[in-house]
C-alpha cells in the first residue's frame, strides 16, 4: 500500500507520456480536451507537472469503467 506522500510525487509530461505509451503532445491534448484526464499543476514559471495521486485516480476511473462495461455485456 502506498502512502499519500508517495502519491504526491510529480511527473513531467515526458514521464506521463511514457506511463501511457503516447507522445508528449498527446498528453497536452488530453489535458486540454478530456474532462476525465487530470489537469496539470503549475508549480512555477515554466514548471508544470501532474500529481501521481491524480494519475492513479484517473487510472482507477478507467478500470471501473472497463469492469462496468464487461459486466453489462
Amino acid at each position: 500500500m502506498q502512502t499519500s506522500s508517495q502519491n504526491d510525487r510529480y511527473f513531467t509530461d515526458k514521464q506521463v507520456a511514457a506511463r501511457y505509451g503516447v507522445g508528449k503532445a498527446t498528453i497536452w491534448r488530453w489535458a486540454a480536451s478530456r474532462k476525465v484526464f487530470p489537469k496539470p499543476v503549475k508549480l512555477g514559471p515554466g514548471v508544470t507537472r501532474w500529481r501521481l495521486s491524480d494519475l492513479l485516480a484517473f487510472e482507477a476511473t478507467l478500470l471501473d469503467r472497463e469492469i462496468s462495461t464487461e459486466v453489462d455485456q
